[in-house]
């Protein structure tokens, strides 16, 4: 200890501020990248292992089971282990820094990671990325901390960290950037936007690297950009828009319902059966999702049926424009009974989900009924970031987050528009928005 000590104190003593906060910034990058890689072969391994013996087929009843397990997992893990609430991580961060409360225990370095393992691989319907924002942001806080950084600059570490934690998760840096800045509202200074930006690509690279130099959601052939499909991605941002209302509103309205149940345990049980009979009909719902996503904005809609009853059936034309309507209208519940009812997950892949899902919804339902020939694939594409900027109300970082994700850039100007146009519905009825507290 006392050699560590020294160090630190020779680090101070020989390195400027800007220069010291620029090589921390990289470590905890670094690090939040490993965090970010090691989160999503957790979850990965667990998910593989609950469900070797589905059948493609469907249906599979063990998804009545295994939800219920995860979330009780998870409560168990937050009551009785780690005697603390993990829940809506991106939430509580912001709550945290608004407190000016930069200095963060140092069991959040690990504890929102295993809590999100049990939660999502045993088939919780939500996202990584708050459960790695706020371990990426211990980890700033922490290794600022050690290095005994000043108070403003331990906000700077504990932004970089959370900001590294989304770049990692997406591999996307100037998502992770822009959530730093856009969500969490990090001051904007000279030194706090190149340390997080430095953070983030760090991170987005580290987790890069480690997962194979392989993206989570592969775009493969993004359609052209045409100029007869304006108005129909107008459209489809307008629509975008008023879902957003209706996904948050819900969300809003099952958490009051949860959180009016006292017994955490029962709590737990209530919402696992919900996800449970969610997840049976619906298996597409599954963990985060982008398995579906990816085989959705590729054209190949036959991954909203698989492992469900209708698996077995020849399903198009109509019949999968009714499964999407549904996965629609139940995304949100499940989301709800996952992050709300005990489990510890994030807030901005089902938000993606369902963007993909009313994205492909509006572009085959106008194909069926009127015999166009909309891009099914490049609209479920548009559609996570009109969803996601609408719901989340952060544009930017939803435009940004879904072109790096899926390097989809040809169709910048369409998600654009459409995450711009979801975003101005959605903030003209800001009293029904459920992320109001970040």
């Amino acid at each position: 200890m006392n050699a560590f000590r020294k160090a630190m104190a020779w680090f101070r003593s020989k390195i400027d501020e800007q220069t010291a906060v620029f090589l921390i910034a990289a470590l905890v990058g670094l690090c939040s990248g490993v965090a970010a890689a090691a989160l999503k072969w957790l979850i990965h391994f667990v998910a593989v292992e609950v469900a070797a013996d589905f059948d493609p087929r469907g249906p599979n009843w063990p998804l009545l089971l295994l939800p219920v397990a995860g979330i009780l997992l998870t409560g168990f893990f937050q009551r009785r282990i780690l005697h603390a609430d993990l829940q809506h991580g991106t939430r509580q961060l912001a709550a945290d820094l608004r407190a000016q409360r930069y200095t963060l225990p140092a069991y959040l370095c690990y504890g929102p990671m295993i809590a999100s393992t049990f939660t999502l691989g045993f088939g919780g319907s939500a996202g990584s990325e708050g459960p790695i924002a706020y371990t990426g942001a211990a980890i700033g806080s922490n290794i600022g901390r050690a290095f005994r950084l000043d108070s403003h600059l331990m906000l700077i570490m504990v932004g970089c960290g959370a900001g590294a934690g989304i770049a990692g998760i997406f591999k996307a840096p100037v998502g992770g950037f822009l959530f730093a800045l856009e969500v969490l509202k990090i001051e904007l200074t000279t030194m706090s936007v190149m340390a997080c930006l430095l953070a983030c690509v760090t991170s987005a690279m580290t987790a890069y690297v480690l997962a194979g130099c392989t993206v989570d959601l592969s775009y493969i052939q993004p359609a052209q950009f045409q100029m007869e499909h304006v108005p129909y991605i107008l459209l489809l941002g307008v629509i975008c828009g008023f879902y957003s209302l209706y996904y948050s509103y819900i969300l809003r309205v099952m958490e009051n319902f949860y959180t009016r149940v006292r017994r955490p345990w029962v709590r737990n049980l209530v919402s696992g059966s919900v996800l449970a009979v969610i997840l049976y009909f619906f298996p597409s719902m599954y963990g985060e999702g982008y398995g579906v996503m990816g085989q959705v904005i590729n054209g190949h809609y036959g991954a909203m049926t698989a492992d469900s009853l209708m698996a077995r059936a020849s399903v198009g034309g109509w019949a999968i424009v009714a499964v999407a309507a549904g996965i629609a209208l139940m995304k949100c519940f499940a989301h709800s009974a996952t992050n709300c009812g005990g489990g510890v997950g994030g807030d901005f892949a089902p938000t993606l989900f369902a963007g993909c899902i009313m994205g492909f919804l509006t572009s085959m339902l106008l194909n069926t009924a009127f015999g166009l020939s909309l891009p099914v694939g490049a609209f479920a594409f548009l559609g996570m970031a009109g969803v996601m900027a609408g719901a989340i109300q952060a544009p930017m970082m939803a435009l940004f987050l879904t072109a790096e994700m899926t390097n989809g850039f040809v169709l910048f100007l369409p998600l654009l528009a459409v995450s711009g146009i979801s975003y101005g519905i959605a903030r003209i009825s800001r009293p029904v928005k459920y992320y109001s507290t970040i």
